[in-house]
């Protein structure tokens, strides 16, 4: 038997694994352009976060229909990449259903159960781009998902929808080449699906099927290869950053707004309290608030790359649903943006962040951020604890702080909370007039 197809097979499976190292190398490197921070307090928590909202899909259920499709293409996604195993080590070894002679009867269940699965995920694919192209849902058709990320939505579905395809035709074909007494495949018993498909093959020559089912083996494995490398290049990339995501998400109670470390310092120092974190000054002074990607931590770049563009966080946006331009779902993948052209610049031996570019300013304009409430319904809805009111936050104290670039009206709101101890301008000492006169109303 020649070897050609197992010098292929390897040549093909090291040419993805070389591509998916250097992605993964590169988007571990514009993740770490972040600043550093600290977040391993609570590991049982974090690990029953984890567990719940990425492996559990606990906050995607908040709209049942959508998840339960969702749910199918992902434990379908889980279930199937099983087989994949074997897929690899038959193209390594030049076998061809490896399992098949050591499980038995369990495998035939096995293969059925992969069938119903390759099924489900292939329903619900189509029932995604009818909602996408066809009901066109609103949270889909917001301007930030014009051009590419729409592209990229459709992309992943229609390939998910052959390479189900592709098993469904190998199974049959290849079930119609064992009926006929060849010695390379072997039966297994009645497959319910892929049997459905085996009366459109009947008719076809051994050779023919054998073509058909050797090309939909091929085209399935190198699919997988293909997507896995795409996927890192897509918002679809949540399917393996879920995980350390939710790992690493805030566990802070959600009304609770970080301080800003510089300012802790700086009051610390005039109170004349030394705390342990700044026991020497610093060098030089660092920057309030968040200009560009690396005045955002690791955590912040992360999420950004753990966005999937559902925009549930845009469509709970109270500033997003009054008309505001504010979307939290535009302000993650800006983020994602500037750390792609960043990491790029580095690559190709560029400026870098010292591109005359920032994230303020030339991808999120002041505007979008003012029109935030910091009420945390983007966090809130997040299916995968992604944290945009983080970002937010910065960024407006940046302007705030380094620029003095808020709005008027904000700004007479800081000077009376700095004289009067309140946003209204009237002393302290008049504060509880009030009930001075509700008193007086009931002595009455």
């Amino acid at each position: 038997m020649s070897i050609l197809p197992q010098l292929a097979f390897l040549l093909i499976l090291g040419v993805a694994g070389y591509i998916l190292s250097k992605r993964i190398k590169f988007l571990r490197r514009n993740i770490l352009l972040g600043k550093g921070e600290t977040r391993n307090d609570q590991p049982e928590k974090r690990w029953q976060t984890m567990l719940l909202v990425a492996f559990g899909q606990q906050k995607m259920f908040a709209r049942l229909i959508p998840a339960f499709l969702h749910l199918l293409i992902y434990v379908g996604f889980l279930v199937i990449n099983l087989e994949v195993l074997e897929f690899i080590l038959d193209g390594i070894l030049g076998t061809h259903r490896l399992f098949a002679p050591v499980l038995g009867g369990a495998y035939t269940v096995a293969i059925n159960i992969f069938e119903f699965l390759a099924v489900a995920v292939l329903i619900s694919c189509v029932a995604f781009l009818i909602r996408r192209n066809v009901m066109k849902v609103e949270r889909f058709t917001k301007p930030e998902m014009k051009g590419w990320p729409a592209l990229d939505g459709n992309l992943i579905l229609v390939i998910e929808i052959i390479l189900m395809f592709a098993i469904l035709t190998m199974n049959a074909t290849d079930q119609i080449l064992a009926s006929r007494g060849d010695e390379h495949y072997l039966a297994l018993g009645t497959l319910f699906f892929s049997s459905m498909l085996q009366p459109l093959f009947e008719g076809f020559s051994d050779g023919a099927l054998v073509a058909i089912e050797r090309f939909a083996w091929w085209f399935h494995i190198v699919g997988i290869l293909a997507f896995a490398v795409y996927v890192t290049y897509s918002k679809h990339l949540h399917i393996f950053l879920a995980f350390p995501n939710t790992w690493y998400s805030n566990l802070k109670p959600k009304g609770e707004i970080k301080n800003m470390p510089e300012v802790t310092d700086e009051v610390n120092m005039m109170l004349g309290i030394q705390s342990e974190a700044a026991s020497e000054p610093p060098a030089e002074i660092g920057r309030f608030g968040a200009k560009d990607i690396n005045d955002l931590t690791w955590v912040n770049v992360m999420n950004a790359y753990s966005c999937t563009e559902c925009g549930r966080c845009t469509s709970e946006c109270p500033a997003n649903l009054t008309g505001k331009k504010l979307s939290p779902r535009k302000i993650m993948m800006d983020v994602r943006d500037r750390a792609e052209e960043v990491g790029k610049s580095i690559d190709s031996g560029g400026p870098g962040l010292e591109d005359g570019k920032a994230l303020l300013g030339d991808y999120i304009t002041k505007e979008e951020i003012n029109a935030c409430t910091s009420c945390n319904a983007c966090v809130e809805a997040c299916p995968v604890n992604i944290d945009p009111l983080s970002i937010i936050l910065q960024l407006r104290r940046y302007v705030a702080m380094e620029e003095s670039g808020t709005p008027a009206q904000w700004n007479a709101m800081f000077q009376n909370m700095e004289t009067s101890f309140s946003p209204w301008k009237f002393s302290p000492s008049d504060r509880f007039n009030w009930a001075d006169k509700v008193k007086e109303e009931e002595m009455k």
